[in-house]
C-alpha cells in the first residue's frame, strides 16, 4: 500500500514512531527458537499477520525452530499445525475447534485444560508466559489508543506480559468501549492490513432448538441477567426470550442473538445489580452488522476474561442465569462438554465459571440445554454412565435444571432416585426403556419401577395450560409424569384424613412407592392424570390432583380429584374439574361417572355447578353418579 493510501491515523504515528513501523518479515526476524507466540482469539484473529507468519518460515525455513503457538480459539485456519512445520511450530490451545481437533488427538498439537478465568493470570505469572503477541486492533484515536474490538478476553493479558507485541491495525476492526485498549507505547511493531474480519454464523435454530428455547423461556423471568453460549441452540434460546423484559446481559459471548434482543429492547441491563445499564461480554463472534453495531457504542463493554468470568463477579449478580449446553450427561448429573470418551472436542472453557458463580449469586438458576440426541438420533445424550475417558464438566451440584426437547428436568437439591427419573423423563422416548433398565442395574432407582414405553408412555405436552381462578390463583395444568412421585407423596401426605377419605373412601393411609406409582406411570391413551401446580415462595407444589379413566364400552370415563386442604375454597377444584372436562370433550367422550361419599356436599355442589345433565343412585351411603355433557 502506497504512503498516500494509508488512513491519516497511521501516517501520524508513523511520523512520531517511525521504528514500530516495519514490513512483517522484519518484526518477524526477532522471534528466537523455542518463543511462545500467542495469536488473537476467535474471530479476532489477526489473519494477515498468521499468513504473513507462515509466509516468512516457508521463505525461512531456518529461522527458528520448536515455536510453540497459543491461543483460545482459531476460527480461521491453522496452517502451524500442518505436518510440514512440525520442526517450525507445536501448537497448544487453551479451547479446542474445528480447525486443530485433529491434530489435538493425533498428538500432532497440544491441549491445554484450564478454567478461562485464570489464563490471564497464567500468562502474567510466567507458568505461561508469551515471547510474542500477533494481535488484531483498531485504528488509533488521537490519543494514541487502539481497541482490542471484538477480542478482549485473554489477549489484553497476552499483550501485557509479552515480550514482543506485534499488532495489525484493521480499520474494519470495531472501537469497542470497556477494557479494551492499549496504547501504541505498548506495540513494538504495527502493520497495517485493511481485511473483512472473520465471521461465525451459527446454523439456524430448528424445530428441536425452538422447542428447547421455549422450555428454557419458562425459567427466565423478567429482569434477569443471563450468560449464554453459541451456536444454533443458544440461537434458538434468545429468539424464545423476545417477549421478555429488563433482561441484562453478563456474559463470555456476544452474539448476534444478544444484539436482537438489544435492539427489541428486551435487553435494556436496567436491572443488573452489577455493570447497571452495561451489556458485558469478553469476546464476539458474528456477523459485519454485529460488529458494526458494537463499534463505539457506549452501552456495551468488553472486558478481559478473568473479570466477566470471575466467580466472584458473577456471584454478585442478583438473578443471573447461566445456560449452557454439554456433549453428555449422566443420570446422576455429571456432565461433559470439552470431551467424547478419550476424544477431545472442546475445552474446559468458561462454562464451569459460569456454573458455580451462578449457583452462589441470589436467586441464581443454572441451566443445561441439550438435544436429546446426537448422531441423526443414533445416541443418547443422556447416559447411565459419562462416556469412559470423558471429562466432567460439571459435577453434581452445579446444576439447577437441565432442558431437551421433551422437557425441563429440575436437579437441584434432588436424591440420586429423583434425580435419574427426572432426567429419563427427558431423554429421548427412544433410549426410555433402556435408561430405566441401566438405572435399575446400577441401583439408582428401585428395582420395581414401572415404565410404559412407546406412544402410550410418552409425556403429553399438549395437555399442559395455565389458568387463573377467579380469586387469583395462577395455575399450571400438566399430566403427571414417571418422575412426580415424590411431589405426589408430599401431596398425599399433606392431605388431612377426611380429605384423603372422601377421595378414596378408604381409612387407609399410607401411600407407598407401590400406590404411587399407579398415579405416575399412566398410559395416556386410556388415563389421563392431571397435576394443578401453584407456587409457593422458591417452591412448586402440587395443589391438586384430578384424573380420569376412560371405559371404552360406554365411552365416558371415571372421574376423580382432591385439592390440598390449606389450599381449598380457592377455586383449585372448579377450575381443575373444568379443565378435565375440556380435556374429555376433545377426545369425544360423552360425559363422566363418579362415586361421591353422600356427606361430600361440596363435591356434589361442585359437580351440579358444571351444568352436567346428572342421574344418580345411593348405594350405602355413596353416590353413583352419571353425568352426561350438555351442548
Amino acid at each position: 500500500m502506497r504512503q498516500d493510501e494509508l488512513p491519516t491515523c497511521i501516517t501520524r504515528l508513523q511520523q512520531e514512531f517511525p521504528e514500530k513501523f516495519v514490513p512483517s518479515d522484519q518484526a518477524f526476524a526477532r522471534i528466537h527458537r523455542g518463543d511462545r507466540i500467542f495469536i488473537g482469539t476467535a474471530c479476532g484473529e489477526p489473519q494477515f499477520l498468521v499468513k504473513s507468519l507462515i509466509e516468512y518460515v516457508e521463505s525461512h525455513p531456518s529461522a527458528f525452530y520448536d515455536a510453540e503457538v497459543f491461543h483460545v480459539w482459531t476460527l480461521g485456519v491453522a496452517p502451524y499445525t500442518d505436518d510440514k512445520f512440525k520442526r517450525n511450530f507445536r501448537h497448544n490451545s487453551f479451547f479446542i475447534g474445528n480447525d486443530t481437533r485433529d491434530a489435538i488427538n493425533q498428538g500432532g498439537a497440544d491441549y491445554t485444560p484450564i478454567f478461562l478465568s485464570q489464563t490471564p493470570d497464567l500468562l502474567r505469572n510466567g507458568l505461561a508466559a508469551m515471547d510474542v503477541a500477533l494481535v488484531q486492533v483498531s485504528c488509533p484515536d488521537e490519543h494514541g489508543y487502539m481497541s482490542l474490538g471484538i477480542s478482549v478476553d485473554i489477549v489484553k493479558a497476552a499483550v501485557e506480559s509479552s515480550r514482543i507485541v506485534i499488532v495489525q491495525v484493521n480499520p474494519r476492526m470495531p472501537r469497542v468501549h470497556g477494557d479494551s485498549f492499549i496504547h501504541i507505547s505498548a506495540a513494538d511493531h504495527v502493520i497495517y492490513h485493511d481485511e473483512p474480519l472473520l465471521e461465525y454464523h451459527p446454523e439456524v435454530p430448528g424445530e428441536i432448538a425452538e422447542r428447547i428455547g421455549r422450555y428454557v423461556a419458562r425459567i427466565i423471568k423478567d429482569g434477569d441477567t443471563i450468560q449464554v453460549g453459541y451456536g444454533a441452540l443458544p440461537n434458538g434460546i434468545m429468539a424464545a426470550l423476545s417477549g421478555k423484559k429488563h433482561l441484562g446481559i453478563h456474559t463470555e459471548l456476544l452474539s448476534d442473538g444478544i444484539m436482537e434482543l438489544i435492539k427489541a429492547g428486551v435487553v435494556d441491563n436496567s436491572r443488573k445489580s452489577v455493570d447497571r445499564g452495561k451489556t458485558v461480554a469478553s469476546f464476539c463472534m458474528g456477523s459485519t452488522e454485529l460488529y458494526e453495531f458494537l463499534d463505539d457504542n457506549p452501552a456495551i463493554e468488553l472486558r478481559p476474561v478473568d473479570y466477566t468470568n470471575s466467580q466472584l463477579v458473577i456471584a454478585r449478580h442478583e438473578n443471573m442465569v447461566a445456560i449452557n449446553s454439554a456433549l453428555e450427561i449422566d443420570l446422576t448429573g455429571q456432565s461433559t462438554a470439552e470431551s467424547l470418551g478419550t476424544t477431545f472436542f472442546s475445552g474446559v472453557g468458561g462454562q464451569a465459571d459460569f456454573m458455580r458463580g451462578v449457583v452462589l449469586a441470589p436467586g441464581g438458576r443454572t441451566i443445561l440445554a441439550l438435544q436429546s440426541t446426537a448422531h441423526d438420533g443414533e445416541v443418547s445424550r443422556i447416559t447411565s454412565m459419562l462416556s469412559e475417558g470423558a471429562g466432567v464438566t460439571l459435577v453434581r451440584g452445579d446444576l439447577h435444571y437441565v432442558v431437551t426437547e421433551y422437557g425441563i428436568a429440575y436437579l437441584h437439591g434432588k436424591t440420586i432416585r429423583q434425580r435419574a427419573m427426572d432426567l429419563i423423563a427427558i431423554a429421548h422416548p427412544r433410549f426410555r426403556p433402556q435408561l430405566i433398565q441401566e438405572a435399575k442395574d446400577l441401583n439408582l432407582i428401585y428395582a420395581d419401577q414401572a415404565f410404559i414405553p412407546g406412544k402410550r408412555g410418552e409425556y403429553p405436552e399438549v395437555l399442559e395450560a395455565f389458568r387463573t381462578t377467579p380469586s387469583g390463583t395462577s395455575i399450571f395444568f400438566r399430566p403427571v409424569k414417571i418422575s412426580d412421585e415424590t411431589f405426589l407423596k408430599e401431596f398425599f401426605y399433606s392431605l388431612s384424613d377426611k380429605s384423603i377419605y372422601r377421595r378414596f373412601i378408604s381409612s387407609r393411609q399410607d401411600m407407598p412407592h407401590e400406590r404411587l406409582q399407579e398415579f405416575c406411570v399412566i398410559d395416556y391413551t386410556r388415563d389421563v392424570v392431571i397435576l394443578a401446580m401453584v407456587q409457593d415462595g422458591q417452591r412448586e407444589v402440587v395443589a391438586g390432583v384430578g384424573q380420569y379413566g376412560i371405559s371404552q364400552d360406554l365411552h365416558t370415563a371415571e372421574v376423580a380429584f382432591v385439592v390440598r386442604d390449606d389450599m381449598q375454597n380457592q377455586g383449585i377444584g372448579q377450575e381443575l374439574l373444568t379443565y378435565l372436562t375440556l380435556l374429555a370433550r376433545r377426545q369425544g367422550l360423552l360425559g363422566f361417572t363418579a362415586e361421591v361419599l353422600v356427606e361430600n356436599r361440596p363435591m356434589l355442589h361442585l359437580f351440579e355447578k358444571m351444568g352436567f345433565d346428572i342421574t344418580r343412585r345411593s348405594d350405602s351411603g355413596v353416590w353413583e353418579m352419571k353425568m352426561m355433557f350438555t351442548h
